[in-house]
């Protein structure tokens, strides 16, 4: 008895979808497992905020360590280019 009806569209059930319709499974199926990785890795089996504000602090902040995870793997690397870039340029010293 739900005011709005909603169509509910499963992955492999239906053939004659739109390819709007397909592109959305599409990245759904490419986000469920980031937000699983997200829920196992960042805390959020258990939500210790309250009402639905702390949900949704809740999930932004798990979003924020994830790319701040990200982030700090790419400065990483990023390093580690410099350096070594670094040494290759630098000449070898012959104290003979």
């Amino acid at each position: 008895n739900h005011p709005h009806r909603f169509r509910v569209w499963i992955s492999g059930q239906v053939r004659r979808v739109t390819a709007s319709i397909r592109r959305e499974m599409k990245r759904r199926a490419a986000v469920e497992p980031v937000i699983g990785h997200v829920k196992a890795e960042h805390r959020m089996d258990r939500n210790y905020l309250k009402g639905r504000l702390g949900d949704r602090i809740n999930a932004v902040l798990a979003a924020a360590g994830y790319n701040f995870g990200l982030l700090l793997r790419w400065l990483a690397e990023l390093l580690r280019v410099i350096i070594r870039a670094f040494f290759e340029t630098v000449p070898a010293r012959n104290t003979a």
